[in-house]
């Protein structure tokens, strides 16, 4: 889609250079019109049989030629709109009026749109990408587990991860998508309780007093031995003692079971055959963990002049040492999320139809949409079977919930439609795919309770306004600058950037956090305050804390909290094009690049994507040496005077020069190395300045329309998930028109897209 400077004035350059036009018919429409501007400026090199660049124009006399070379007449309208053709060295130019006719007269030659027949497009079936599947479970279950974050890479496309065409969905990520529910489900849900178990430790396991023997551990005096268990939870135990005993003196042997430190039990142990032990038995209630379980000896005996040889020493004889448990363990209390969870179904206790109500409802939620009685059967019986093979209803809801969360209706946003083979077939797209379309637009997540019950009701149409704007300064839209302005402004970077350690000791992780999130914070104030989005460039404040105001030399902020700082009026610093997070990720390790810079703002803000630099063309000269031969403003000057490097230069290089005074992390500078910065600067399309201040002046000024087009083109793709096309140019003007007559404040852009044609249709696909 073309992005002209002048389209504001348009319409009026066609009817001041053509007032024919409308007449003139197919066959000398370009004759009349076109060819005579060719002709004047362009023919010197590629007409009459000339051909520099390997172009020559002669051929082309009518619509027809030329709209059949589609690309080679894409590339001239990129060059006329940008400035770039006729060179600039050349004298005689056209005028702003007649570029802008040449490119409006090629923008709709090559793509063609019928007013009277709308299209919105469509949008592939696209699943979940990490960030949305980490919040859809965060908001579904209560959780913030985050397992997306194992998950692999999402692909992008138009420069963002949303985007339906390129979310394949590889056997790998299928296996993370049921560990992920396991280990949500296993978060939410208590698991079972353990199956009873009983241990038994033979007499050679026990520890502390006393002597083994081939007949268990022999306490020969008074004295304790036993064992520690591991419980697995707090509950009901059996423990059991295993003893047989020596007789001697007046009575039998004394045996106390202890547990937690705690006689449990106590008794004679009248046994007196090995082979026959006596078994004591206590139940008692014990904590979960580690618990020392315990026998003592309390009565030990000895008579030396005892007539029966037999029963002059008094012992006690532990056998085996035994645990059963728990029986009966409590449940744990439900978390919050749990507690929701089992809601629909409390009043029906422990049934069948309980559990109905509970996949019905959870399903409804994961799904996005109402459950089809089809679709509950199956789960329905997913449950059966899992009660079937011993498990209670909490244990046999879990596998039921875990195919809610690897269903395709959960993992991919479908929109349903009729005829969806049918290019022809143009629908408003049902209220529940349209909340889902706006939560993930603006939140990053599922549609929460209040927009599936106006889309149950069919309402959500009806108060939509309210509801965008409701969503728009809700918490939950933080998500809108750190997932669409991380991309847009690919903040993201900042994750892997390096500079050299050498030179920039004071980068670090913590540094550039705080880069990041001062553009995160600038963002979200405009959306939150719904100021202009123009702000983005001209803003005369940002948002810092402590470390990042000392980095900038910014006096009197204390902390390490964010907050909104005034700049000086001498400041070199003017919104996100100065923020270190921007001039941090367009530069290289070791210095500044203003090639990154300018390709950045060309892309990003001005929706621009520069031609590809022609094959084996060597990089700037880099290392000590090279640095003493100038500035990289001067050795970049040097490299772009090589042939075929300077048009692309020309478009990217003096936007770059402009941020020279800023190095390679963003702070300001005076010189590069021993060179003085030189940070002016002519742009192709005529416009000069002296520093980053007067260059954000004139993106704000003469360059506004492209940078309102760049951004809304950018904010739509990131809505609707699919990249924007010639058809969408009506869509784009409407938006852009709501956008002026709305101050171009924030809400003014996000109402104009969530209110147009592609956001609330879509049509058939055509059949493979």
């Amino acid at each position: 889609m073309r992005h002209s400077p002048l389209a504001s004035v348009a319409l009026a350059c066609l009817a001041l250079l053509a007032p024919g036009l409308a007449a003139a018919s197919e066959e000398n429409r370009f004759a009349q019109t076109v060819l005579p501007l060719l002709q004047k400026y362009c023919w010197d090199c590629h007409g009459d049989g000339a051909h520099k660049g390997e172009l020559n124009l002669d051929k082309y006399t009518t619509d027809a030629l030329v709209a059949a070379d589609r690309k080679i007449w894409s590339g001239i309208l990129f060059h006329i709109d940008q400035w770039t053709m006729p060179p600039a060295k050349r004298s005689e130019q056209p005028s702003p009026q007649e570029r802008d006719f040449l490119a409006q007269y090629l923008d709709h030659l090559l793509n063609p749109v019928d007013p009277a027949n709308p299209d919105p497009g469509r949008v592939t079936l696209r699943r979940l990408n990490r960030v949305e599947y980490n919040n859809t479970l965060r908001d579904l279950l209560g959780v913030d587990l985050r397992p997306a974050d194992d998950f692999p890479e999402d692909d992008t496309g138009y420069g963002f991860d949303n985007i339906g065409d390129v979310l394949a969905l590889p056997p790998i990520l299928m296996e993370r998508y049921l560990t992920a529910a396991d280990r949500v489900l296993n978060a939410v849900l208590p698991p079972p309780p353990p199956p009873l178990e009983r241990t038994v430790i033979p007499a050679e396991g026990l520890t502390g007093q006393g002597f083994p023997s081939s007949e268990g551990r022999l306490l020969s005096f008074n004295g304790t031995c036993g064992t520690e268990f591991n419980l697995p939870l707090d509950g009901a135990y059996a423990l059991r003692v295993q003893a047989w005993a020596s007789e001697a003196g007046p009575e039998p042997a004394q045996l106390e079971l202890r547990a937690m430190d705690q006689a449990v039990a106590q008794a004679a142990i009248t046994a007196t055959n090995p082979q026959a032990p006596q078994q004591l038995e206590a139940k008692v209630h014990l904590k979960q963990g580690f618990q020392r379980l315990e026998v003592r000896f309390l009565n030990d005996f000895y008579d030396a002049e005892a007539p029966d040889a037999q029963r002059r020493d008094r012992n006690l004889t532990i056998t085996a040492l035994e645990i059963e448990g728990p029986f009966d363990p409590p449940a744990p209390p439900l978390s919050p999320a749990a507690q929701r969870l089992f809601l629909p179904g409390q009043a029906l206790g422990d049934t069948e139809a309980a559990a109905r109500a509970v996949l019905q409802s959870f399903a409804h939620r994961a799904f996005r949409r109402p459950v089809l009685p089809s679709e509950l059967d199956r789960l329905a019986a997913i449950y059966q079977l899992a009660q079937s093979r011993g498990e209670n209803q909490s244990g046999a809801l879990r596998f039921a919930l875990k195919a809610i969360l690897v269903s395709p209706h959960f993992v991919f946003r479908s929109e349903a439609q009729p005829e969806a083979d049918n290019p022809a077939q143009v629908v408003e797209i049902d209220e529940f795919a349209l909340a889902a379309r706006l939560s993930y637009w603006l939140w990053s997540t599922t549609p929460d309770d209040e927009l599936l019950a106006l889309a149950s009701q069919n309402q959500l149409r009806a108060q939509w306004r309210p509801q965008v704007l409701r969503l728009l300064h809700h918490p939950k839209a933080r998500a809108l600058p750190e997932n669409f302005g991380g991309q847009w402004l690919e903040l993201r970077s900042l994750n892997v950037a390096a500079p050299d350690p050498q030179r920039f000791p004071q980068f670090n992780p913590e540094l550039a956090q705080d880069m990041r999130r001062e553009t995160e914070e600038l963002f979200h104030h405009l959306v939150q305050e719904n100021r202009s989005v123009l702000e983005f460039l001209s803003a005369d404040y940002t948002f810092l804390n402590q470390r990042l105001a000392a980095f900038y030399g910014i006096p009197n902020v204390v902390g390490d909290h964010f907050r909104k700082v005034s700049l000086p009026p001498q400041s070199p610093r003017q919104g996100i094009l100065t923020h270190a997070s921007i001039l941090t990720i367009t530069s290289d390790p070791t210095r500044t690049s203003p090639v990154k810079r300018g390709k950045w703002v060309l892309e990003n803000l001005l929706g621009i994507t520069p031609p590809p630099p022609p094959p084996n063309v060597p990089a700037l000269a880099s290392g000590a040496q090279a640095e003493l031969t100038g500035s990289v403003r001067q050795r970049l000057e040097a490299h772009r005077s090589k042939p075929g490097c300077a048009s692309c230069h020309a478009l990217m290089d003096p936007i770059g020069f402009g941020l020279e005074n800023f190095n390679a992390i963003g702070q300001w500078r005076d010189q590069d190395g021993p060179f003085p910065v030189d940070s002016a600067g002519v742009l192709t399309t005529g416009q000069s300045f002296a520093s980053a201040a007067q260059l954000s002046h004139i993106l704000l000024a003469d360059r506004r329309p492209a940078f309102l087009r760049a951004l809304t083109d950018k904010m739509l793709t990131y809505a609707l998930g699919r990249g924007t096309e010639p058809y969408d140019r009506p869509a784009i003007q409407a938006i852009l028109a709501n956008l002026e007559q709305g101050g171009y404040t924030f809400e003014s852009l996000v109402l104009g897209i969530s209110e147009s044609l592609p956001f609330q249709k879509r049509r058939g696909d055509r059949p493979r």
